[in-house]
């Protein structure tokens, strides 16, 4: 088999977990029963041992994908010369299952025109394709177990086995329909059969209504609303419900370099990922969201670890332990290796996150609910720990894995910490020694301006001493360190759009130059520092070129409207799928382009 490209997958999910469906039908990487779960089907990783479900039409027809309208169910159609075929897919919320234990993959077939024939595959390959398993074959289909969990497969037909699987060839006639649903259950507990074709229907029309009414409550009225849903959509399948801990990418190791090492398990909290997830959310309306990741937060708060107030990365249930290992038994996307779970940047220090999750807390304390004492006591002594530590060195917002660095980003952010901290004590008169904070916040300030900009080139620099560029400073006016029409800013902006953009694409710094990554090989753009880049020069009056390089990056989407963190220098996909970090750009960009195109930024 050839490995897909990663832009020919939809996603489905149920706010636990994820399923990476492709245009051919097929079902190449999920974890269950979460998120951060062994893989049961990686096909994805290493396309011999991986595992996978397959429900398709003919291998000659055409495909098409789409999503049923403002919800994240997934329908593939199959064109062929004796009919049309379509196979719908999705998975049950807690709001539309009978159990909330209960995780299930549900894919129905149809004919809708002539007859087709649909051929289905389910080969599974338990703990990322480490442990065996058995299959038994059942009245209404089949029981996978391995010494770690089960699941069943129910069908409408009577399967067959095959070596490690299962497989079906039937066909259907025009009206006709058969539902295949995936059930697996939390614990020890046997997953029953359920007759699929009619909890099926009603599990699709409960699936439905909940995702057009969660999507209702979105307040964007803009122009390019189809997108930005999608993007709102993508983050709340991102969304770990029973927690709210918000995932970085619900994929591991997939490359940023095809064939290359820089391949990483994303499928965890990063609170900067997070912090800019809830911006996003809250400028949508969503509030519930935004609460119940501050529950979450607030507990890590009085989590000390590494000796800092906050760990860069957590598990979705809260658990520090990320160890890294290698799988070398798979041969990684496109042989893209090693293959990686757990990440050992959970141990950096990456000072850059006391700002972005401060002001999300500033933002949210003051439109959304006002936060309580007991967290602000930890917030307080984050802001004395930032104010006590912003002058050490540390691996910045790229998570270097190199020598540490005095990051101008990281600086910055550190002077967004105790700023937003000062604004929160002084609206709720909150206890803070609030003239030493704002001494050390424009000491910051006052440095960045002097050792963070280099005056030869006109441009804000990576770090202190290089003149290397980083794309991470097209933020700067984003949370107002500096104006948009400062020379300085200016002078930055025309720097990186001379020196890291191509095209419209925007790498986020100069290879070879600067702090790099302490990595061998080379990578793509960088979609949020596109986004970056449409939003700075909207804010600095380029509206109309913002508008052309937002437009034209959209291209860039996939078939369904979803990003992965990068796109390569043949414009494929490349790196984990969804990024969330690429979709909450794209929602705050298209805010700043309608509120210029408007006449004012919103």
């Amino acid at each position: 088999m050839v490995y897909r490209p990663i832009e020919s997958y939809g996603v489905v999910g149920d706010m636990h977990t994820v399923a990476l469906v492709g245009l051919d039908g097929s079902i190449d990487w999920c974890c269950l029963p979460r998120f951060d779960s062994p893989s049961v089907f990686a096909r994805i990783l290493d396309d011999q041992k991986g595992g996978y479900f397959k429900l398709s039409g003919p291998d000659d027809s055409r495909r098409q994908q789409m999503y049923l309208p403002d919800t994240n169910v997934l329908m593939t159609r199959f064109l062929t010369a004796d009919g049309v075929g379509e196979v719908v897919d999705f998975m049950p919320t807690r709001e539309s299952s009978d159990d909330p234990k209960d995780h299930q993959i549900v894919r129905i077939a149809k004919c809708i025109r002539g007859r087709v024939d649909f051929h289905l595959e389910c080969l599974p390959a338990f703990n990322f394709a480490r442990s065996p398993h058995k299959v038994a074959l059942e009245g209404r289909g089949a029981v996978f177990t391995s010494d770690q969990m089960s699941f069943t497969l129910t069908s409408r037909f009577p399967l067959a086995e095959t070596p490690g699987g299962v497989a079906l060839d039937f066909s259907l006639a025009e009206g006709e329909s058969a539902t295949f649903i995936l059930r697996q259950v939390e614990g020890q507990q046997k997953a029953g059969l359920p007759e699929a074709r009619i909890v099926g229907d009603e599990l699709l029309r409960d699936t439905v209504i909940y995702w057009k009414g969660w999507l209702s409550q979105c307040t964007y009225r803009g122009r390019w609303r189809e997108m930005v849903h999608r993007s709102a959509l993508t983050l709340k399948l991102l969304t770990y419900e029973p927690t709210g801990a918000i995932i970085a990418a619900p994929t591991t190791s997939l490359p940023e370099d095809f064939g290359g090492t820089r391949n990483w398990d994303y499928r965890f909290t990063w609170i900067r990922d997070s912090a800019f997830t809830l911006l996003a959310f809250m400028r949508l309306g969503f509030t519930q969201e935004t609460t119940q990741f501050m529950r979450w937060l607030e507990d890590r708060a009085g989590e000390s670890t590494y000796g800092e107030p906050l760990q860069l990365m957590y598990r979705i249930d809260g658990g520090h332990e990320l160890d890294e290992e290698q799988l070398d038994h798979l041969d990684g996307y496109r042989q893209s290796r090693p293959v990686r779970i757990g990440n050992g940047a959970a141990g950096q220090l990456q000072l850059d996150i006391y700002g972005e999750i401060l002001t999300a807390i500033e933002i949210y304390d003051a439109e959304a609910s006002p936060i309580s004492y007991e967290l602000w006591i930890h917030l307080r002594a984050m802001i004395e720990w930032v104010a006590e530590s912003w002058h050490r060195v540390d691996e910045g917002i790229w998570e270097i894995r190199g020598e540490r660095q005095h990051f101008t980003y990281s600086k910055v952010q550190c002077w967004v910490a105790l700023d937003r901290g000062l604004r929160m004590a002084h609206r709720r008169s909150f206890p803070l020694d609030s003239g030493r904070i704002q001494r050390v916040r424009d000491e910051i300030y006052e440095t960045i301006m002097e050792e963070g900009y280099d005056h030869e080139r006109q441009a804000f620099v990576q770090h202190f001493g290089t003149k290397a560029l980083d794309a991470s400073l097209l933020i700067l006016p984003m949370i107002g360190f500096i104006s948009p029409t400062d020379p300085r800013m200016v002078g930055t902006l025309q720097r990186i759009t001379s020196e890291l953009m191509s095209d419209s694409l925007v790498y986020r710094y100069e290879i070879g130059k600067g702090a790099g990554d302490g990595l061998a090989g080379g990578e793509g753009t960088f979609n949020i520092c596109t986004f970056w880049l449409v939003e700075a020069m909207a804010r600095a009056g380029d509206v109309e070129n913002a508008r052309f390089i937002f437009e034209k990056m959209l291209t860039y989407s996939n078939h369904v409207g979803l990003f992965a963190e990068e796109t390569s220098s043949t414009g494929e996909s490349s790196g984990n799928f969804p990024q969330a970090l690429t979709h909450l750009s794209l929602i705050s960009a298209a805010y700043a382009l309608d509120g210029a195109l408007g006449g004012g930024i919103v």
